[in-house]
């Protein structure tokens, strides 16, 4: 099923729908531990994206992103943006995380400063490294 055929780019998809879509446990999880961890409400954008065209769900917080998520069938992606600022701490981090995030992270290309890490989260243990990355954002430490 092709997510971007369900719905019109004018008219988003409910909460429900998204959730059912994915139909992962993972999804209700890693979206409680960022509004509760954040105090920040999530909303859905249409993108036409190259990255991952189609609606997504965003969190920003005072104006800067914190995470995108991509809904896909079984699982989401999330992307998360490795500033210059924390690049450094990024790759201190890596050899904790595991070898998908790790390959991930080596693969992805740094432009103006910063690496874009789209990360296909599919188990607790990626889910928990995306957190590690999001916290290097926010300056929370893991």
């Amino acid at each position: 099923m092709d997510w971007n055929m369900l719905y019109s780019n004018v008219t988003p998809p409910t909460w429900e729908q998204v959730t059912e879509y994915i139909g992962s446990p993972l999804w209700a999880d890693f979206n409680e531990h960022i509004q509760s961890t954040y105090q920040i409400t999530p909303y859905m954008e249409h993108s036409r994206c190259s990255m991952q065209a189609g609606w997504n769900v965003k969190y920003k917080k005072g104006g800067k992103s914190l995470c995108t998520l991509y809904p896909m069938e079984g699982h989401f992606i999330v992307l998360v943006v490795i500033g210059s600022h924390e690049l450094t701490e990024a790759e201190l981090l890596m050899p904790l995380c595991s070898e998908y995030v790790q390959s991930v992270f080596k693969k992805t290309k740094t432009g103006n400063g910063q690496k874009w890490l789209m990360l296909e989260v599919r188990d607790s243990e990626i889910m928990e490294n995306v957190f590690r990355l999001i916290n290097l954002r926010k300056r929370i430490p893991s």
